[in-house]
């Protein structure tokens, strides 16, 4: 069963914790519960974006550097 990790609030959503550092998890990648899958900037303010199932990283519906918006999909975890 897929879960999908939503958009908690509007801004910017980054894979990695800051330029020319690596993604915190890429496709194909095993993540826990509550593991920091991006974050998401905001008026300078970061918020950690956490997947909520533990399984694989199926695909990301947002790119990198991009515009999400409250409750868009992220990621899908299968």
């Amino acid at each position: 069963m897929s879960s999908q990790v939503i958009a908690p609030l509007p801004g910017i959503f980054y894979r990695s914790p800051a330029p020319g550092k690596a993604p915190f998890v890429e496709v194909g990648d095993t993540v826990e519960a509550g593991q920091t899958i991006g974050v998401i900037e905001i008026m300078k303010q970061f918020t950690e974006v956490r997947s909520d199932a533990a399984g694989t990283v199926a695909s990301f519906a947002v790119e990198d550097n991009g515009t999400v918006g409250p409750g868009d999909v992220i990621a899908t975890i299968d």
